[in-house]
């Protein structure tokens, strides 16, 4: 059977797009568009996406040669009809996707953001592995069992099968924020851990996410780490590519850069490729995000201290320190104030406005260096802001019934990985690497 894809280049015309417009709005890949270009198959979920995007018919995108000559009595999509099928009907290919799950093993799951997005994209957890006990506590209420056990103590053999592996290994040794110990913290080295599991399960897919910081960290031996770990994960078979992705290219209303790294087993032949980022960004702000409905569960928030109080009183709405008067400041930011070139003019007690959108959401959760504070309201985001923030659907349930519990749930929050950036890397992954088994 010959292919043809000249319909689909004249209804580019007729809409007056590019390929390039046509890969942005479908999500495909460059490999997809290529193969097309040399009239080559792709798969039936690639054309349904096309399909949506034009809103267009199968006879609008292939032209079939030949299908008399090489039609079998196995074939299981009548093509000739599907060819004149208008789009509401081949709809139906993508039900064969939620046929096939690929197994997901999570280390270092957190309180389960990825997992939720990873769900969400049609994969299931066979897994999961966190060592913090209020991740954990969160991880059951929600999703399921957790083995809390540390990740050093566990044998392989405990490990389930898996198609992939996603790990968020401790990221506080490489932060910014933190001392930048790295490698010689001995969280730093836990992605030996992941190795180690990596190289006996032998997944199709490996996901670390880490901090933006990673990327400058030292090996002992010198060498840029991530080096030393993208050279560690092709000696056992993988071709890696990573990137530093800010959560708001894909439809996180936070601008929060981290370090993705997808490594795809070389029996895939192939590389991942990063999704398109999304432009418009204006649905993103803290106007969308801050409009909870009253009976939504953890609306409880953690008190600030007397003195950041005071500050958070003089401080407008989208400001920061700096909108404060001198004579009301502490002598510690008085000095800070005098000499801004030396302290690189920080942006301490940040508040963002509900027309911008929010900086990072961070473990500490202190107004010193991160936005945590309410646009117009004199206090914290409460436990269901910052989650909405993450993208944590407002069903997901965190544990507010004491003081101690409600700061546990800012770190727990803090750490995860963005619901809806997971989903949009994971769908990505699924398309690239595991489409074949859902056609």
């Amino acid at each position: 059977m010959q292919i043809s894809y000249k319909p689909l280049w004249h209804t580019l015309l007729e809409c007056g797009m590019t390929k390039e417009d046509l890969r942005v709005k479908a999500n495909l890949t460059t490999n997809a568009v290529a193969n097309m270009g040399k009239d080559q198959n792709i798969s039936m979920s690639t054309l349904v996406r096309i399909c949506e995007a034009l809103q267009c018919n199968v006879s609008s995108v292939i032209e079939i040669k030949d299908f008399s000559q090489c039609r079998s009595q196995e074939t299981t999509l009548e093509l000739d009809q599907l060819s004149d099928a208008p789009m509401v009907t081949i709809a139906a290919a993508n039900e064969a996707k939620e046929k096939y799950s690929p197994r997901l093993v999570s280390l270092f799951s957190g309180c389960g953001g990825m997992d939720v997005g990873f769900e969400k994209a049609g994969f299931t957890r066979v897994w999961a592995n966190d060592f913090d006990a209020d991740a954990q506590a969160v991880f059951k209420l929600n999703l399921g069992e957790i083995d809390g056990r540390d990740i050093t103590t566990v044998p392989v053999e405990d490990i389930p099968d898996c198609d992939i592996i996603t790990a968020g290994f401790p990221c506080q040794p490489f932060s910014n924020a933190g001392n930048r110990r790295g490698v010689y913290d001995k969280r730093g080295g836990l992605y030996l851990e992941c190795l180690r599991i990596i190289e006996n399960k032998k997944p199709r897919v490996v996901l670390f996410e880490n901090v933006k910081g990673l990327l400058s960290s030292k090996h002992q031996n010198g060498e840029k780490l991530i080096d030393v770990i993208s050279e560690d994960l092709e000696k056992i078979g993988y071709s890696v590519t990573y990137k530093v992705v800010n959560a708001s290219d894909y439809g996180v209303p936070q601008n929060r850069e981290r370090m993705i790294l997808i490594a795809f087993h070389n029996e895939l032949g192939k590389i991942f490729e990063f999704p398109p980022i999304q432009t418009d960004k204006s649905h993103l702000t803290l106007r969308y995000v801050l409009d909870i409905p009253k009976d939504a569960p953890n609306q409880s928030y953690w008190p600030y201290s007397p003195q950041a109080q005071n500050m958070i009183e003089k401080i407008p709405e989208g400001g920061s320190w700096k909108d404060i008067p001198y004579e009301d400041l502490t002598p510690r930011f008085q000095r800070i104030r005098d000499d801004m070139k030396r302290y690189h003019a920080p942006k301490f007690y940040r508040r963002f406005g509900r027309d911008e959108i929010n900086g990072t959401i961070t473990a500490s959760a202190q107004p010193e260096n991160c936005g945590i504070t309410h646009p117009t309201e004199n206090r914290r985001y409460t436990i269901r802001e910052i989650a909405r923030i993450q993208t944590f659907p407002d069903d997901f349930m965190f544990i507010d019934d004491s003081a101690k519990n409600i700061i546990a749930m800012y770190k727990v929050i803090g750490n995860a990985v963005p619901c809806h950036l997971a989903k949009v890397i994971a769908e990505a992954i699924y398309q690239q690497a595991f489409e074949e088994e859902a056609e």
